[in-house]
């Protein structure tokens, strides 16, 4: 267990005797039955970012170093679900995965005998707050160095108002005094039982909140709030399913990056890659800085192989001239994309097949046939977007609708796949220093331009992560010396380059 027992030297010790618990328990509730969302499942399993809610929680858990252990309190009906996502995540904290009372207090006390003897740390937290960040966790645990009781609460950036029977405000509180409880709320052992024996005798005990458990029947212990944060959201309402997932998206924004050239030779080297619309741009780049970690690449475009990626032929014979030479392959990535300007009533039909069969069937089929070969590695297949995906732009509907379609499609498959064990993830750079750009746009400011070399790096990044559903959005660093564009002549460029912001 490591943990810091540094202390505020303004603080007072909540017990002068020294504290010294045997271990660390995370204790997951997940006995919501997701009646709010209006489901057929509780809350907690419902997919986010590709993973069930409840298995995001428990990662926060397991990679954080102040946690033993964890014990899962699953709603009734539902523990064999919970413990095979367990299993198939290969949590190794998880101790128990056992039902929950049928009330938030029987579920406490259900927890309470599941810990067991002995002086430790418990952390209650909810399963359906899978944003949790390690920092909370931190600071939970290393706060019970001083306090028996621990609470994570935010500032209400609302006022608060007191109403009575009719929904009339009798009082305004002052909001500075005022904080939005979150979870975790942790505690020493032996302050949360005494809480509870002490509630088992008042006939009018109900508990929704075990820091108010304790702030009720144990008046004299402080109870020590640190900063929770805004991320840190309850999915209970439909709208948290979409806010929960976007935060899951911002974040996956920031994919860590290895430390230097021997790390990603570690992890790169031996890795079968085939990247569609591999010649210029985004995807040229890409090429390049995997093969120059130890990759096995193999590029196809329209222009250098003749490889249309909408047709079906096309992209088995690229996928099997791959897997033939190497025997697997891990990524597949594809970059091809063109983009027409023009408005939708003027544009003839042959641009407009041309456009929808590039753009959105030529991911869709290499979709369809890249599937068997990499659940045999459990792979990755990784998309591009556009910003436009967000919002369409007039004179290019078309490319901005596809994209658009390409983020819907990244979604599903990484539900679809998860049981495989495939990863589907999409790119989203910002204006980029491509040949289909530049053909599009014209000559504009090089230092408003992303360069493609960054994309590059951000998409190897992400190949090499456990990321899945995930839009990934790379944006120009601030300050970042304006890109060199070197744009080709071919006139067969735009069908493998780059998508543009």
């Amino acid at each position: 267990m490591t943990q810091d027992q540094t202390t505020d030297p303004g603080t007072t010790p909540a017990e002068r005797a020294p504290w010294r618990p045997s271990r660390t328990v995370a204790v997951v509730l997940a006995g919501g039955t997701g009646t709010r969302l209006g489901l057929g499942i509780p809350k907690q399993l419902l997919k986010i970012a590709g993973k069930p809610i409840i298995e995001h929680t428990l990662a926060v858990f397991e990679a954080a170093p102040e946690i033993d252990e964890i014990i899962v309190l699953m709603a009734t009906g539902h523990v064999a679900e919970a413990q095979k996502i367990v299993d198939k995540a290969g949590f190794r904290k998880v101790t128990k995965v056992i039902e929950g009372g049928d009330t938030r207090n029987a579920t406490t006390r259900v927890a309470l005998d599941a810990v067991g003897e002995g002086d430790c740390n418990i952390l209650f937290h909810d399963a359906v707050r899978p944003l949790l960040s390690g920092r909370i966790v931190r600071e939970c645990v290393n706060a019970l160095w001083t306090y028996a009781a621990v609470d994570v609460a935010i500032p209400s950036a609302d006022t608060i108002v007191q109403v009575d029977e009719n929904d009339c405000i009798t009082d305004i509180p002052v909001r500075a005094t005022l904080r939005r409880g979150q979870t975790p709320q942790a505690f020493r052992s032996g302050t949360i039982r005494e809480a509870y024996r002490r509630a088992e005798g008042d006939p009018n005990f109900a508990a929704t909140d075990d820091c108010g458990v304790v702030l009720r029947y144990l008046p004299e212990t402080p109870i020590k709030v640190i900063d929770g944060s805004d991320e840190n959201i309850k999915v209970t309402h439909p709208v948290d399913v979409h806010l929960a997932d976007k935060l899951f998206q911002l974040a996956a924004a920031k994919v860590p990056r290895l430390t230097d050239h021997r790390a990603y030779s570690e992890e790169v080297s031996g890795r079968t890659i085939v990247v569609f619309g591999g010649s210029y741009g985004i995807g040229h780049d890409l090429t390049e800085l995997a093969r120059s970690y130890g990759a096995q690449v193999f590029p196809f475009s329209r222009s250098s192989t003749g490889t249309h990626v909408e047709r079906p032929e096309d992209v088995e014979a690229a996928l099997r001239t791959a897997f033939e030479a190497t025997g697997r392959i891990d990524h597949v990535v594809v970059t091809a994309g063109i983009l027409e300007k023009g408005a939708l009533a003027e544009m003839d039909q042959e641009t407009i097949d041309r456009v929808l069969q590039v753009n959105f069937v030529g991911p869709v089929t290499v979709a369809r046939q890249a599937l068997p070969y990499l659940q045999q590695t459990k792979g990755q297949l990784l998309l591009y977007t556009s910003s436009s995906y967000t919002r369409g732009r007039a004179d290019y509907a078309l490319y901005s609708a596809t994209k658009a379609a390409l983020v819907n499609l990244t979604q599903a498959l990484a539900d679809e796949w998860a049981e495989s064990g495939v990863r589907v993830n999409i790119i989203n750079p910002e204006r980029t220093a491509t040949p289909m750009r530049t053909k599009a746009f014209g000559a504009e400011p090089e230092h408003t331009l992303l360069a493609a070399e960054t994309v590059a790096q951000s998409s190897l990044d992400v190949l090499i992560s456990d990321l899945t559903g995930q839009v990934i959005d790379v944006r120009r660093p601030p300050g970042e010396a304006p890109v060199a564009v070197a744009v080709p002549t071919q006139t067969d460029r735009s069908a493998s380059a780059a998508p543009v912001g």
